[in-house]
């Protein structure tokens, strides 16, 4: 059986993302952690974290105006449906079912061979097997930055050179908090229609969301840098 190995990509990551990254990525990051012995996981605690966004996923709006552009990342939908995130018992007026927010990370694809399998009757075909990774940075401190508000626009804001079109990124630091990793499996199973055997599994990079910087992918430089008590900054 052949496996193959790859990252995905799109136009809109080329857009966005240069040769300027984090220093490792999400699934290196989470793999360190996640092959060490339980009472060594634990001791992650605190460990300071850098990740890039995952632009390709969506939720950036880029405007331009007078010279300048607006960059937009929107977070209302960004809530993580797990059972640790649920609070069923939450008061909609005054917080979230979902407690933990997430930002993408990367996805990463193992395509692990196939087998004749037949689900139609009478009808052999060969049946693919195919995993996927997808890497979040999850935290429970959203409205530590900008009030909770109803307002599906609600995220992070920039304002910008208009020269820095087409190079703009989102690089996110974060210390961990327990449980520090997590992980979460869902398999759908090869059918005629769908000759595929996939298996999703969302892994989470737990933590305290600390800043959420707007860089030059190109040259990796911070053109500004959102704390909490804010949603948005200026560079020059």
């Amino acid at each position: 059986m052949v496996f193959l190995r790859h990252t995905f990509a799109a136009t809109l990551v080329a857009a966005f993302f240069g040769t300027a990254q984090a220093g490792e990525t999400a699934e290196r990051q989470y793999v360190a952690i996640a092959q060490l012995p339980a009472p060594e996981i634990g001791a992650r605690v605190g460990q300071a974290v850098e990740v890039d966004v995952d632009l390709a996923a969506g939720n950036l709006e880029v405007g331009e105006t007078d010279g300048r552009i607006e960059v937009h990342y929107t977070m209302a939908f960004n809530q993580i449906a797990e059972g640790w995130s649920w609070q069923p018992l939450a008061d909609p007026a005054v917080e979230d079912y979902y407690r933990f927010k997430y930002l993408p990370l990367q996805s990463v694809l193992d395509d692990r061979g196939e087998y004749a399998g037949e689900d139609k009757i009478g009808t052999t075909q060969q049946m693919k097997i195919s995993w996927r990774y997808d890497y979040f940075l999850a935290f429970d401190n959203l409205y530590d930055f900008y009030p909770r508000v109803v307002d599906d626009d609600a995220g992070f804001s920039a304002n910008l050179p208009a020269a820095l079109a087409g190079r703009v990124g989102l690089r996110a630091r974060a210390h961990l908090v327990e449980p520090v990793i997590s992980e979460s499996t869902t398999f759908w199973k090869a059918i005629h229609a769908r000759p595929t055997d996939f298996t999703l599994k969302k892994r989470y990079l737990v933590g305290k969301l600390d800043e959420i910087d707007f860089v030059d992918t190109a040259s990796g430089e911070v053109l500004c840098r959102i704390g909490p008590g804010q949603s948005r900054c200026t560079g020059r």
